[in-house]
């Protein structure tokens, strides 16, 4: 579970939401301050194969078509990827689900109503936890790790998050546990992540893979839930 599906589901009355990916913090807060814009342009795109194409292949000036944009590709493309090639371009297929509609107005004024409750930021996460305080639930939500190939997710992540930000993310995660904040990690069930959390609870979740394309490659799999 990411952080924001964390937020959303805990809805808790004040949070800090941070992420380095800029498209989607951006989504959150035109959901946030535009809701209406966002789902009049969101109820104009039809989900077929050609417009799916189509619209991954746009590229929205204003905000709200921004937005839809990213809500429309995260809801319609295989297994609800998101991914982007070398160049920042999504890149994923289309999922073929035709049942599903692809602007619910109920669920975007619920989540604008939701994230008037946070505060949005897109920044590194040692930065983003700065004002934690003891008490504070905080949650890190990384890519995996880039220390060996036994994930999918390794040439899709490598780029942006190295094994160094994997140290320097234990080593934050150490100081808040120091700082008496709750402190959770998911991540990769390796030896090499096992080690860098060794003092910490971890919780071995089994789940289904589906980040490959080809079906031999999605398996069962385990990951980590690290916590103080």
């Amino acid at each position: 579970m990411g952080s924001g599906a964390l937020f959303f589901a805990l809805q808790p009355k004040r949070a800090f939401l941070s992420d380095k990916n800029l498209e989607l913090i951006d989504t959150y807060n035109e959901v946030r301050d535009n809701p209406d814009a966002v789902i009049e342009t969101l109820s104009s795109l039809k989900n077929t194969e050609h417009n799916y194409y189509a619209v991954r292949e746009s590229v929205p000036v204003n905000k709200a078509a921004k937005a839809a944009r990213m809500i429309y590709l995260s809801t319609l493309s295989f297994n609800g990827i998101h991914r982007v090639n070398l160049n920042g371009r999504f890149n994923v297929p289309y999922g073929y689900k035709r049942h599903v509609r692809p602007c619910q107005p109920d669920r975007i004024r619920t989540a604008s109503a939701l994230l008037r409750r946070a505060t949005i930021t897109c920044e590194d996460f040692q930065s983003a936890i700065a004002g934690a305080k003891s008490g504070d639930l905080v949650y890190f939500d990384p890519p995996y790790t880039t220390a060996h190939t036994n994930n999918g997710f390794v040439k899709y992540n490598a780029r942006i998050f190295t094994w160094d930000d994997q140290k320097r993310l234990s080593h934050t995660a150490h100081d808040l546990k120091r700082r008496g904040c709750q402190v959770y990690i998911s991540n990769a069930d390796h030896s090499s992540i096992r080690a860098l959390y060794k003092d910490f609870h971890v919780r071995t979740i089994e789940r289904h893979s589906v980040i490959a394309a080809s079906a031999e490659h999605r398996r069962r799999i385990t990951e980590c839930l690290f916590h103080s």
